[in-house]
């Protein structure tokens, strides 16, 4: 395992300046799809229509089978 981590360690360092460029801009793309469309786009939904679990569960199975 510590093989693999000095593997990415070393070719990291080893990036020249287009290299550092192009993985901070996948980094910051990320981020955006990661946290911030979560927090606007995709709210909790189960939380905001059901107030226990067993209710937020039967209705995900009942979604899950039905046809």
């Amino acid at each position: 395992m510590k093989r693999i981590i000095n593997f990415y360690i070393e070719g990291f360092k080893s990036l020249q300046s287009h290299g550092i460029k192009l993985w901070i801009i996948i980094m910051i793309k990320l981020f955006i799809i990661f946290f911030i469309l979560k927090v606007f786009f995709f709210r909790d939904f189960l939380d905001t229509k059901f107030d226990n679990n067993t209710d937020k569960s039967n209705y995900v199975i009942e979604q899950l089978t039905k046809q």
